[in-house]
């Protein structure tokens, strides 16, 4: 495994379609190497839907990092039902939460940008990396249109800071054909989406955006757009 190996097989799957990088991400790990981490956005339900009518044996698990909008956990209750599928749910280790409220208090993440990115490493990265820690690829809903941290994403990626494959089937998807495929197959998404969410995190790091502005001007609103990663897909400097 390797950067040089993770661009010939992108190569390989330039142009191919969501479905048949899905396919093909299942032929390519032996059972239990891959898992499918769902954020539960629309990108990510698009995924869930995708893997669930083709019968992928590929697993999924998503973050509950305990500050997550009450629209996000009646969405978890939905796909669950809808498509008869488990969803493992990982969340942070108390030991490491607790002495960072004691430190800074609940709502550090709007002090300075490297608060809000401890705050999201002890709540996101910290879980992530104990759940990649036992896999060889991740799947992951990322586009590149979301944001201006997003434009180089390829079909598959080494992930330098995990030490893994990352698959990115829906890579060149644009939001048009995201949410028409939303329609047209009646999958479940967010409330938060239809009251002007297009992105959806953590409750207090999260806003509605205005006409007009770009999909991720509501996470971390405060912040400069070069900044707004959690450290889940941040390149490493």
């Amino acid at each position: 495994m390797s950067r040089e190996e993770a661009e010939r097989l992108s190569n390989e799957l330039s142009g191919k379609s969501p479905d048949e990088i899905l396919v093909w991400a299942a032929a390519f790990f032996k059972a239990g190497e891959s898992a499918f981490a769902s954020s539960l956005g629309a990108e990510d339900q698009v995924i869930t839907d995708m893997l669930v009518k083709a019968k992928l044996p590929i697993p999924i698990f998503t973050l509950d990092t305990g500050r997550l909008p009450q629209e996000s956990y009646d969405l978890l209750d939905a796909t669950r039902k809808r498509y008869s599928v488990p969803v493992e749910v990982l969340f942070p280790d108390a030991t490491d939460v607790e002495p960072m409220l004691l430190s800074h208090g609940a709502n550090l993440f709007y002090e300075s940008v490297e608060l809000r990115r401890e705050c999201c490493r002890v709540r996101k990265v910290l879980p992530l990396a104990k759940k990649l820690a036992t896999l060889k690829g991740w799947l992951c809903g990322l586009r590149r249109e979301q944001s201006v941290t997003r434009t180089a994403i390829a079909p598959v990626e080494w992930d330098e800071s995990f030490g893994l494959y990352k698959i990115n089937p829906l890579a060149d998807v644009t939001e048009a054909v995201l949410w028409e495929y939303i329609k047209s197959h009646n999958v479940p998404v967010n409330a938060l989406h239809h009251r002007g969410y297009p992105s959806i995190g953590c409750a207090p790091c999260t806003r509605a955006v205005n006409p007009g502005e770009d999909i991720r001007a509501g996470r971390w609103w405060w912040e400069h757009p070069e900044h707004k990663e959690c450290g889940l897909h941040r390149k490493p400097l």
